[in-house]
């Protein structure tokens, strides 16, 4: 009994340091120009250290990208942010996301928008992506396992599409499944470097801005880089 007890006390102060740092990092944040009052409230929401390995959970508010199963990663928080924010999202919207890996960016949207659609490789990933959402009773997303650089066309069109790996050029069938005044930010360049675009469909095609560089894993797949 003293052990049970024991291990209680020992969870508690984890998840109140967890609840600290969480706090810290929205301020850091705000530091480095994140205004979004909406997308600040749903990284505050989202316990990033439930989505990372045990044993880098120590490393859960720390502002980097962190190492998860398959070879891929978890973004750094203020790239989360800068990606989110760039949606602009109101609450409406139907978004896409290319790479569910974790799940935790997939977890920030579903706080932001009406459903998610979420796309990944890796059969592995989409599960634990699932059990982690389904845990935190998060029942907006729907999570297929397939080639990203495809998109979801059967679920299309979108208002929002973001990808979370970095193609050679902006996959024209994700143009195709994005609504009219839609948006997509997506990073774009090589394997090494990309620059994160934002990218609006209009009437007459579409038109780009670069919301800076950045360095992600690649987009695999038929509109991607070949593996």
């Amino acid at each position: 009994m003293q052990s049970l007890h024991t291990n209680n006390l020992e969870t508690n102060v984890m998840t109140r340091d967890f609840a600290v740092q969480r706090q810290q990092m929205i301020a850091s944040l705000r530091k480095a120009g994140i205004h979004d009052a909406r997308v600040l409230g749903a990284l505050a929401g989202v316990p990033r250290e439930q989505f990372i390995d045990e044993s880098l959970r120590h490393m859960a508010y720390a502002d980097c990208a962190l190492p998860i199963n398959m070879g891929q990663t978890i973004s750094q928080p203020l790239m989360v942010a800068v990606m989110t924010q760039a949606l602009q999202l109101s609450g409406r919207e139907r978004v896409l996301e290319i790479g569910t890996g974790s799940g935790y960016q997939t977890a920030i949207l579903s706080r932001l928008a009406a459903h998610v659609y979420s796309v990944e490789r890796y059969e592995f990933l989409a599960y634990q992506a699932a059990v982690h959402i389904t845990r935190l009773g998060m029942h907006n997303v729907s999570i297929y396992v397939g080639d990203g650089s495809l998109g979801w066309p059967e679920q299309s069109p979108y208002d929002r599409i973001l990808v979370t790996a970095a193609a050679p050029e902006v996959p024209s069938q994700l143009v195709v499944q994005l609504a009219t005044d839609g948006m997509l930010v997506i990073p774009i360049g090589s394997q090494q470097k990309q620059d994160l675009q934002l990218i609006q469909r209009v009437s007459w095609g579409t038109r780009a801005q670069s919301l800076g560089g950045c360095v992600f894993v690649p987009l695999i797949g038929e509109e991607g880089w070949r593996e």
